[in-house]
This record gives C-alpha cells, structure tokens and sequence, in this order.
C-alpha cells in the first residue's frame, strides 16, 4: 500500500531524531543580520521579549534568541532532538510539542519563530494556533537557510541529488518559505518577506555530514545515502582542490504581526 502525503512527511519529520548529534554538529546556523531583520520588521527588539521557538530541534535558533536577551522557550516534539537540545542548552526551558497543537497559553507571547520548521506543520491548524498564543501586536516569524541556487556548483549539486534520489524538483521547493500563500493558505496573515545572503566555509566532510542531516537522505536509507555522499565527495574535490567548500544560503524570512 502507498503512504499517504501525510504520512510521509510525517515520516521525514520523524527522521532528524536518529541523527540529532549529526545535526547539531554540521547543520549551518543564521547570520546576525536575520536577527537584526525580525526586530525591524516586528518593531521591537527581542531583548527582553516573550518568544516561543516551535520546532526547535537540536536550538541552533533558540540559542540566538537566547543570545539576544529573549525570554525564550523551545517546542520540540522529536525525542532525538529534544535530546540533544537539552544537552546542548540545559538552562533554556524546553517543553513537548507541535506547531499544530502548542503547549502555550494564550497571548502569552511577544514572538513566535519557525526556524526550518514551519512546513512540517498543517497551516489550517498552526495559523490559528500561532494567532492564539501571540500577543495582539505580536509577531509570527518563520525561515529557511536556503541554498543559492544561483551558484553554479550548488546548482549542480542540486541537480544530482535530484536524479539520484528520483525526486525531480523536491530539493528546489522543499521549505521553500518564500511564497505567503503556501505559508498561510487560510489568508489570516499578511507577511512581509525578507531575504538575506550569507556563506560559511568547512571541509568537504562537514559539508557531506550536513547533506546527509536532511530528510530526503535520512528517509532514503544509509546505503541510498552512502552511496551518493560518496561520489560527491569526488565532485567537492574536484571544485574544492583544498578541500574548503563555500556554502552559500539565502535566509528567506517571512514575519506577520497578530492583528
């Protein structure tokens, strides 16, 4: 029997958990120019706001809003994730939860962030949610690092981890934050759109273990996935003689404020 839409990407969801550490230790963060942009466009700055971070994962994002003097807590519902959260940010409140059900009370909040989160939810339900728990004024911030596409090594990459996956076209609109209508197709919301090019650069080996981090890979299988990370290897060497690979992202940050 084939699995239901849902079903499968509750699955790849589900799948970060077994390759929390992975995650934590080679997935990129987010430069400070995102967080200076959610204060512009929220009107406040976080120092000393009520923010919730839904989906956080292992808390690369919960970790700078920390930094900047937010009063944060995570959502997270995986174990795995939930896990490596609490060893990397043991005094940062965590508690079990989903974007479509958030453990939260209402209009407890100054802000509410999605840190590559936002399309594991079910926008019928995590729409009315986030209204619920903000704040009047509040803002709702979602964002994808995205890979820049414009960059003709990406561009390949991205090609050939399409044909060997079998997913034509997958990997170019996975997460793809950039269009309000798939964010919120109830139309509550109406989001400003904010986007922001940074790079960081690492050894071909980190940039392998951050490409087998994501779900497409993680879902497939470790033979699927050995199998491709292994010739690619070869691709990065061959543009990378030094074995430093630059990557480079486009944040793109969609923020709504809570009428």
């Amino acid at each position: 029997m084939t699995a239901s839409p849902s079903s499968r990407i509750q699955a790849r969801a589900r799948s970060f958990n077994a390759a929390a550490a992975q995650y934590a230790a080679n997935r990129p963060s987010y430069p400070p120019a995102l967080l200076d942009a959610i204060e512009t466009l929220a009107g406040r700055p976080l120092a000393g706001a009520r923010v919730a971070d839904i989906g956080a994962g292992t808390g690369m994002a919960t970790a700078l809003l920390h930094g900047r003097g937010a009063h944060v807590v995570a959502v997270e519902p995986g174990d795995g994730m939930a896990a490596q959260f609490r060893h990397t940010l043991p005094d940062v409140p965590l508690v079990r939860g989903d974007g479509n059900h958030l453990p939260l009370a209402t209009a407890s909040l100054d802000v509410l962030t999605y840190a590559q989160s936002w399309h594991w939810t079910d926008p019928a339900r995590s729409v009315p949610e986030a209204l619920r728990v903000l704040r009047p004024g509040g803002a709702l911030a979602l964002w994808w690092n995205t890979s820049a596409l414009d960059v003709p090594w990406i561009d390949a990459q991205t090609a050939r981890i399409e044909r060997h996956f079998g997913v034509d076209g997958v990997v170019r609109t996975n997460g793809d934050g950039t269009r309000s209508a798939r964010a919120d197709p109830t139309g509550s919301l109406d989001f400003a759109h904010h986007r922001i090019r940074w790079s960081r650069r690492v050894p071909v080996d980190v940039h392998l273990a951050n490409l087998g981090t994501h779900s497409m890979f993680l879902v497939h299988g470790e033979e699927a996935a050995a199998a491709f990370l292994a010739g690619e290897r070869r691709h990065l060497l061959a543009a990378f003689p030094d074995g430093t690979v630059e990557e480079t992202y486009d944040v793109e940050l969609l923020l709504a404020t809570s009428p």
